[in-house]
């Protein structure tokens, strides 16, 4: 047998020893394996969430740990895009949307949906072309896109109305009933005779139709006419022949007969006045007799004036 030097022996001391420690990583590896797969199926790691799961978990972090910061900020955004809007409606993105609408509406029309019949009624004193004025209906109106609601409030603008209905009647018609105020006198003010309501507001002009309602002249007498009209139906023989009432001053009133008769009321107590007047009518037909002017404007006292008559 052949003698090994020192040189190799070390040399092959190396070797055996690297081997040992190859084969010891060897077998702490298998046994790690073996440990692993004795694992039962309930020992086993729970199942990790997707992704989304734990965006959505974290979401919720934010939300509850920074809300009033993100309600702030998602505030701010929204006025940002309004303003932005309000910004593009001034110029051509916002007209050419109207415009598409008109073109649309218009087409609408065409085909037999435009309103070709205005059905009104009820109306007496309010002018028929006033209330088509306020319907308001052009080339690019139909059935559908017509705003009733806002077609009566214009039509209520017109003084004499008081009430209006409107119904759409499909395909092409709308029906109108007017509902007017009721008049309570003529006035007659720097020649033009109005309609008035009980308020003193002018509600038309004055036609043949009005002749039935009292008349009041002067400054300031569509103010009081009610009052003083109300008083009257309490004494109907003094309203006989009467043809006006004539406010003076804008603090009293005369009556007017046709006969050429001039009653001079109180500023106050007409009440009385008129009491004492029918009384003396009753008694001894003082309205009949041939007087121009009965002054009662002094309480307790009335003057008489003869109406002159020429000799001829």
């Amino acid at each position: 047998m052949s003698q090994i030097g020192a040189g190799q022996a070390g040399f092959l001391s190396a070797q055996i020893r690297d081997a040992n420690q190859v084969n010891t990583a060897r077998q702490a590896r298998a046994a790690k394996m073996a440990d692993m797969a004795a694992i039962p199926d309930t020992q086993l790691p729970v199942i990790v969430k997707s992704s989304g799961g734990r965006a959505l978990a974290a979401s919720k972090r934010i939300w509850v740990l920074h809300r009033n910061l993100v309600v702030r900020i998602g505030a701010a955004l929204f006025v940002a895009f309004i303003l932005t809007i309000a910004f593009q409606s001034r110029g051509g993105i916002y007209q050419a949307a109207i415009n598409t609408g008109d073109v649309l509406a218009g087409r609408i029309a065409l085909v037999g949906f435009g309103i070709g019949e205005i059905s009104i009624s009820g109306q007496s004193m309010a002018m028929e072309s006033d209330i088509v004025a306020a319907i308001d209906i052009d080339s690019t109106t139909n059935i559908f896109n017509f705003d009733v609601q806002a077609a009566r409030q214009r039509i209520l603008e017109v003084p004499s109305i008081s009430d209006v209905s409107i119904r759409k009647i499909y395909p092409s018609s709308l029906l109108v009933k007017i509902g007017e105020v009721t008049p309570v006198a003529r006035w007659r003010v720097d020649g033009v005779t109005f309609v008035i309501d009980g308020a003193g507001t002018q509600i038309a002009n004055a036609n043949s139709a009005d002749q039935n309602l009292p008349l009041v002249i002067g400054d300031g007498a569509a103010n009081d006419a009610l009052m003083i009209i109300t008083a009257l139906e309490n004494y109907p023989r003094l309203k006989d022949g009467l043809v006006a009432l004539s406010r003076i001053a804008d603090r009293r009133w005369d009556l007017i007969y046709q006969s050429g008769l001039r009653i001079k009321l109180p500023e106050s107590g007409v009440a009385q006045a008129l009491q004492q007047l029918r009384a003396a009518q009753n008694s001894s037909q003082l309205l009949d007799r041939d007087l121009a002017i009965i002054d009662m404007r002094v309480a307790g006292l009335t003057a008489l004036r003869v109406a002159k008559r020429d000799e001829n």
